[in-house]
């Protein structure tokens, strides 16, 4: 696997869990502020898109990841 592919699936977790302990409906509620958590990985999803810059791609570089397009 290519960093962008394991960006975007722990990305996708994130949001995943978040939503899961976050909605009142969900048999996994914690708290609403779980929702925060949702809006920070979106946020970092955007800044990543429009700056080209990802932490998390960077650190699974050096994990030994190979970059990809």
């Amino acid at each position: 696997m290519t960093t962008w592919q394991v960006v975007r699936i722990i990305a996708g977790s994130f949001i995943l869990l978040s939503l899961l302990l976050g909605v009142p409906g969900s048999p996994l509620f914690v708290s609403p502020w779980w929702l925060a958590f949702t809006a920070f990985v979106g946020v970092n999803l955007l800044q990543s898109g429009l700056t080209r810059w990802c932490l998390m791609e960077r650190l699974l570089r050096r994990f030994g990841l190979t970059s990809g397009c």
